[in-house]
């Protein structure tokens, strides 16, 4: 199974994700986690992509599918596996088609996590991630049991400076314009997409979100 998550930044699409990946036994996959660890271990790709980004350049999009297809080998056709930001344009996605139809694989889902934009806004400024694991935890709505550390793994949160508030605006501003398109491609895309409310209490939304994704009435394992 290959499912897609869709969202504006700050909706919550990788607290749910965390989540899911746990229940499910899945493969979590992020472009931006799969950039780190390339970089930080000196791969052929990684150091490309640093080439890239010390340039101030975008990291291509070619790049961007060797190195998702390079993950996907190694985690094997049989696992499920969680996009989350990823693709983020309509040519992601369509190179995405192609890699996954390489090992015989296709996307079966598509979870659309929506929201107003104040409450995007002060999710993202109140924001903690762990580097670590990749939990998300949030100062207004998702506090951690112990201040700047992570629930899941007792790493230290970290908060983002992309996260402030006026790059926030911005951040939606760029999804509205480059990724918000990926709606229309998915809706006629083959498989399902599923659009979910995220404002509201983080356990009816994953109630739902599981429901979606792996048919279970009960959402909540």
């Amino acid at each position: 199974m290959v499912v897609v998550l869709l969202g504006p930044p700050g909706v919550g699409k990788g607290t749910q994700a965390v989540r899911l990946v746990d229940d499910l036994s899945a493969a979590h996959v992020s472009t931006g986690d799969l950039l780190r660890a390339a970089r930080r271990e000196g791969t052929e790709l990684g150091n490309l992509a640093q080439g890239f980004m010390d340039r101030g350049e975008l990291v291509p999009d070619d790049l961007i599918l060797d190195l998702v297809k390079e993950h996907l080998i190694g985690i094997g056709a049989s696992r499920d596996v969680i996009f989350d930001g990823f693709p983020r344009t309509t040519d992601q996605a369509t190179g995405l088609d192609v890699v996954l139809e390489t090992s015989g694989r296709k996307v079966d889902t598509v979870v659309l996590f929506e929201a107003p934009d104040d409450v995007l806004v002060q999710r993202l400024s109140g924001r903690r991630s762990c580097p670590d694991c990749g939990a998300v935890h949030n100062a207004y709505f998702s506090p951690p049991a112990v201040e700047g550390v992570c629930d899941r793994c007792g790493g230290t949160l970290q908060h983002r400076a992309d996260d402030e508030p006026d790059t926030v605006k911005r951040r939606l501003q760029v999804y509205l314009d480059q990724t918000a398109p990926l709606i229309a491609f998915y809706e006629d895309h083959p498989g399902t997409m599923t659009r979910i409310g995220a404002d509201r209490d983080v356990e009816a939304i994953y109630a739902e979100f599981n429901s979606a994704v792996t048919g279970s009435s009960e959402g909540v394992s």
